[in-house]
């Protein structure tokens, strides 16, 4: 696996991915739309309420890769659950349509794949939760450093070897905008 971001003309990212790349990434962002769920959205005759609708979920997620993707914004329990539940839903809907957006584009790769700059922050928005979910599930510190000297029969290793993969791939694109 040797994909990498380079710039774009006129903007964007560009990538060659062969058919294995593409494989894994798109099997992880389903993954992911999995884990975040279809969301719910509010139904309200009132066009005040559907522009702040507060009726979303108060309690941080009970899985660990959810609670890190959603986590909460403050060390009050009251304050934490009243911002929830009114940005959560948002949060899951933007995750999602990242999430969306890259698979989408894959679907489109023939095998080089040309980024728009928005294409580009979505794709950097779910690379982001893609780590940040594999990462919780792995259990990586900052300290963490017998991850990444596991060795081949461990049945970590692949998710290892997925997670840096995504973190080089996020770097490149980081880089390349």
């Amino acid at each position: 696996m040797a994909g990498y971001f380079e710039p774009a003309p006129g903007g964007g990212a560009v990538i060659t991915l062969d058919t294995v790349e593409i494989s894994i990434l798109r099997s992880l962002t389903v993954q992911l739309l999995e884990m975040i769920g279809p969301g719910e959205e509010p139904v309200s005759d009132d066009p005040l309420a559907a522009l702040f609708p507060a009726d979303g979920p108060t309690k941080p997620p009970a899985d660990p890769a959810l609670a890190r993707l959603f986590p909460d914004a403050y060390e009050d329990t009251a304050q934490s659950s009243e911002f929830r539940r009114f940005t959560e839903n948002d949060l899951r809907t933007r995750k999602r349509e990242d999430a969306l957006a890259v698979v989408r584009s894959l679907d489109a790769a023939a095998p080089e794949l040309v980024l728009t700059p928005e294409d580009a922050r979505r794709w950097l928005g779910a690379l982001n939760d893609l780590r940040l979910t594999i990462g919780t599930r792995l259990e990586v510190t900052d300290e963490d450093t017998e991850l990444y000297r596991l060795p081949d029969d461990d049945p970590l290793k692949p998710m290892v070897m997925a997670y840096l993969w995504l973190g080089g791939l996020q770097e490149t694109l980081i880089e390349t905008l």
